[in-house]
């Protein structure tokens, strides 16, 4: 087993076990930050295949934003009642036989080819620097109207904070 396959076995089995840490953690907070390094190890393995724009764009809209916002959530409903928030586990049953059913639908897909690379692989060099030109000129404008959007909705967020504050409600 060479280093690459080492690595990549690592941040799969990283992966796997904070995925179950999620399933299983009675702490919402707790929960929130094993999604992080869930994120982060598939956003690992993206680049180990070669795929780094997707691994930039998993690192920056769902471990950057989502997540920010989710435990931003957290933090201020537990201050509200003033105990952590706790979840209880319903319907393990269905919820192991669904996993099973996924497994063995996954294991059936990988069996049969079907995420073979074909013989004609599109050419992946300077993808990165194609999306970067055209972020900064043929689509400059969606993109700057996408960050003031997520500027607002910060901004917006605070407000809401700080008027839940102010009310105690």
């Amino acid at each position: 087993m060479n280093t690459l396959t080492f690595i990549f076995y690592f941040f799969m089995l990283t992966a796997a076990a904070s995925a179950t840490g999620i399933l299983l953690s009675r702490n919402v907070f707790k929960a929130a930050l094993m999604l992080l390094v869930c994120l982060l190890s598939i956003a690992a393995l993206y680049v180990l295949s070669f795929a780094e724009f997707v691994a930039i764009t998993q690192i920056l809209v769902y471990a950057g934003g989502v997540l920010v916002v989710i435990i931003f959530g957290i933090m201020l409903t537990s201050k509200l009642s003033g105990k952590p928030l706790q979840v209880g586990h319903t319907n393990i049953f269905a919820a192991v036989l669904s996993g099973i059913l996924l497994f063995a639908l996954l294991a059936n897909f990988i069996t049969d080819d079907v995420f073979a690379v074909p013989q004609h692989a599109v050419e992946t060099q300077g993808a990165l620097q194609t999306i970067g030109t055209n972020f900064m000129t043929a689509y400059s404008l969606p993109f700057e109207i996408a960050g003031i959007l997520l500027l607002a909705a910060l901004i917006g967020a605070a407000a809401i904070t700080s008027f839940m504050k102010s009310k105690k409600v």
